[in-house]
Formats: C-alpha cells, sequence, structure tokens
C-alpha cells in the first residue's frame, strides 16, 4: 500500500474518510469529523470532495472495479472451471488484502448510497456473483464438481466466507494474501468436487 506522503491531496481525504467511516460507519460520520481527522477546517474539505456521499461512491465503484478486473484476468485463462473458481477465490482476496478498510467500507456501507447509485452498485455486485455461479455451473457440467450441490447455497457460502476477511485478518501476520486465497480456496473448492 502506498505511503499517505505520497498521496494527492484528494485522496489522502478518501484514504482518512475510509478510515473514518469503517470506525464511526457512514451514518454516524460527519465531513467536520473528517475535516478534524485531517487537521483542516471543514470548509477546505469542499476544495477537494463535493460531499461525503461522493467520497462513499469512489470507494465502492473503485473496489468494483478492482475486483471484477481481478475476475477478468481469471477468465481469460484456459483452464478448468475448478481452477477457474480457485484463481478466482485467490484473486478475490488479494483485492481485499490490497486495501482491507476500502474493503470493510465497500461490503458494509454500500447500503447507503443514493440511487441510482445504489442500483448501479447493486447490479454489479450481482454480475460479479453471477460470474463465480457461472463457473460452479460449468464445473457440474464438466463432472469436475458434484451434480447434486445446490449452486446459489453454494456461491452465498463462498462469499459468506469470503466477505468477513476485513473483520479477521491481520495483515501484519506471516501468512500473505495469495497463500490465504490458496488455503481458503482449497477449503471452499475441494468441497463441491466429485470424490474420486
Amino acid at each position: 500500500m502506498e505511503s499517505v506522503a505520497n498521496l494527492s491531496r484528494k485522496e489522502q481525504v478518501i484514504r482518512s474518510a475510509a478510515q473514518l467511516f469503517r470506525e464511526k460507519g457512514y451514518a454516524a460520520s460527519s465531513m467536520r469529523d473528517l475535516a478534524q481527522k485531517l487537521g483542516i477546517e471543514a470548509a477546505s474539505l469542499y476544495s477537494h470532495i463535493k460531499s461525503k456521499e461522493e467520497i462513499l461512491q469512489s470507494l465502492c465503484f473503485d473496489m468494483a472495479t478492482e475486483f471484477r478486473k481481478s475476475l477478468e484476468a481469471v477468465e481469460k485463462k484456459k483452464i478448468t472451471a475448478s481452477e477457474m473458481l480457485r484463481l478466482g477465490i485467490i484473486g478475490h482476496i488479494q483485492v481485499m488484502a490490497k486495501d482491507l478498510t476500502a474493503s470493510a467500507v465497500f461490503m458494509n456501507e454500500h447500503r447507503h448510497l443514493s440511487q441510482p447509485y445504489l442500483r448501479d452498485f447493486l447490479l454489479l455486485r450481482i454480475n460479479y456473483i453471477n460470474r463465480f455461479k457461472s463457473m460452479i455451473e460449468a464445473g457440474i457440467l464438466t463432472g469436475e464438481f458434484k451434480e447434486t450441490i445446490d449452486k446459489k447455497l453454494a456461491v452465498m457460502t463462498l462469499f459468506s466466507s469470503l466477505n468477513w476477511m476485513p473483520l479477521w485478518y491481520d495483515p501484519t501476520s506471516d501468512i500473505d494474501p495469495a497463500a490465504l486465497g490458496a488455503q481458503l480456496s482449497d477449503m471452499l473448492v475441494n468441497g463441491l468436487k466429485k470424490s474420486k
């Protein structure tokens, strides 16, 4: 992660806001709180950012773009469905680990987006989840995964496991995100596979 000194003032505002939203929640955070955190006057915040919601939009949609890019890179590979699912899980973990604070805001505070942003965000999220569901469906069709799998249950279990990461992952631990993703993907993907 870049040091705060190397970030533009707007990026510093967004990074500090993400920490504030994670600590207090979006609804309980004010522009005054943010200005205080940055050590500047509230009025000068508006020269960098229009509103609190603009920050939330930026955090949510930037994270959505990172998740999409990671998944697109995996989908371009000519590999089996189970390997694609495994790499998709590892990629998801790596995106989250890159910025746990933004990930937590993305997961927990998106519901505060106003329309049409909330609708657009939810459509992006549904599309992303459905792409993982398609990998599971492809694995069932090729005989890699059990035919009896409830696809919706499988994909919801997968995302329930992945999306708690900002709460339990310690970035100072010895395990790096790729290794963690590999462990988690082994657990999740092996549970779908047919026994030989």
